[in-house]
């Protein structure tokens, strides 16, 4: 059996799938676009959350957050470890992400220290941001670690014509 490529899904995703349709046209299509990597390739990757994402996805209404948590439910966590602490420190410390973005660098750090190859997210200013890539893989690779490849469902959408 092939073993299918990993997939950290960070809290924005789980969010955007289980939200009403938003009046913002841009949200709008960030959701469309999730619900359709949801539905059509989820199925080619390994799944993977923290405790982090579960925190964070039960917060708030405890409607929706219910259904954030459902969907979560049969997703293999990863542990939040000291390599991990340490890294997002690292990442805050050296610049590549502000310190009120901690979440967002334990998110990274996470993925990172378990060898995850995409790190799945709408967070374009902190995680999924072209500007601050460079730095935040090289501050990875200093620390020992392979960072994750940090996208969007848009950029991770297979393409249906591949033979």
């Amino acid at each position: 059996m092939k073993k299918l490529p990993t997939v950290y899904i960070e809290t924005s995703i789980v969010s955007y799938l289980t939200a009403r349709p938003s009046r913002d046209v841009v949200v709008l299509g960030h959701q469309e676009v999730t619900r359709e990597w949801w539905g059509s390739s989820r199925e080619f990757f390994d799944l993977r959350a923290s405790n982090l994402v579960i925190q964070e996805a039960s917060a708030g209404d405890s409607s929706a957050a219910a259904q954030r948590m459902a969907l979560l439910a049969s997703f293999k966590l990863l542990e939040i470890n000291e390599n991990a602490l340490i890294l997002s420190e690292t990442l805050l410390r050296q610049g590549s992400l502000p310190a009120k973005a901690s979440a967002d660098a334990l998110h990274i750090a996470i993925a990172a220290v378990h060898h995850i190859q995409y790190l799945l997210t709408w967070n374009c200013k902190h995680i999924a941001n072209a500007q601050m890539r460079p730095q935040i893989e090289r501050i990875c690779r200093d620390s020992g670690f392979e960072p994750p490849i940090l996208c969007t469902p848009e950029e991770l959408l297979g393409d249906d014509d591949v033979d």
